[in-house]
């Protein structure tokens, strides 16, 4: 997928160049416009780095092994990203810009249009359970991963969250080659790595809560029985977040970027009426069957 000359030969297999890139910022000088925010301008990218990580802390990482296991876990994780706007918003304001205004504009109008289709997704997971906590969810998947009867579910999921972490197709918000970067066009060395460390943070911990929605979290299928006193269930879930993690870079490898008016029609026209049938096929056929966990 990596067809570069650079970023696969520093170092081995490329291990040293993601170490050199944040070298290089970190070293650079940085420039704040002399019209800006300067406050907001700062606070932006720490904001968006702080709510990316803060979503870690009601991840279960196996049975019993989390820093607070939330009952409201869901709606605290949605709070979180849709809290991650305001980074945006504060960054294009602030820097007194008109490129870097315009990109918040349309970068927070694209993640508050795909939250739409990444709540219902989720709210179709809480009709299923009838919880809100992570590891009742996790729990709820012994039998049967909820990829397999949810399938139509994930696959729109998985768009809504590629459009809200700004992943390739939906990289609307950065856009170098055609849109001049977006609302971090004035941001510069050590507060320009906050947003990408938030990015990619928050790319993380989505592939961590796809693993735990839809892949059965720590759980692994009956076929493998764990006798030893070692617990791997920790070990299972990273490696259903790896995977996860490697679908992003697949899809950003091998799809071309969206046009902005496709990405917003592909939402309200296309999405969201499927995601709104789904809310009311599968609490309909969970009563039907009479096998609704409420």
């Amino acid at each position: 997928m990596q067809r570069r000359v650079g970023p696969n030969t520093t170092g081995w297999y490329g291990i040293l160049q993601p170490f050199s890139d944040a070298l290089k910022l970190i070293l650079k000088e940085t420039v704040i416009p002399s019209q800006a925010n300067k406050v907001l301008f700062y606070l932006a990218p720490i904001s968006t780095l702080v709510f990316s990580l803060l979503g870690w802390g009601i991840i279960p990482l196996g049975q019993g092994l989390t820093l607070f296991d939330f009952s409201m876990g869901i709606l605290y994780t949605l709070a979180l990203s849709s809290l991650g706007v305001y980074g945006i918003l504060f960054a294009g304001w602030s820097a007194n810009s008109k490129y870097a205004f315009l990109g918040s504009m349309r970068s927070s109008a694209a993640v508050i249009s795909y939250e739409l289709i990444l709540g219902s997704a989720i709210l179709i997971i809480i009709l299923l359970t009838g919880s809100l906590n992570f590891s009742t969810i996790i729990e709820n998947q012994q039998a049967i991963w909820f990829i397999i009867p949810l399938l139509p579910v994930f696959i729109f999921y998985f768009i809504s969250i590629l459009a809200e972490t700004s992943r390739t197709p939906f990289d609307l918000q950065e856009a170098e080659s055609e849109l001049v970067a977006g609302f971090f066009t004035e941001h510069s060395s050590t507060i320009f790595v906050f947003f990408f460390l938030g990015e990619y943070s928050s790319i993380v911990l989505f592939s961590c809560i796809t693993a735990i929605l839809f892949l059965g979290g720590y759980h692994m299928p009956e076929v493998f029985v764990n006798d030893s006193f070692i617990n791997i269930q920790s070990i299972i879930l990273g490696i259903k977040t790896c995977i996860i993690c490697f679908i992003f870079v697949w899809f950003r490898a091998t799809l071309p970027r969206l046009r902005y008016d496709q990405l917003i029609d592909l939402c309200w026209l296309n999405l969201l009426p499927v995601a709104v049938a789904f809310i009311i096929l599968i609490p309909s056929i969970l009563i039907a069957f009479d096998i609704a966990p409420y």
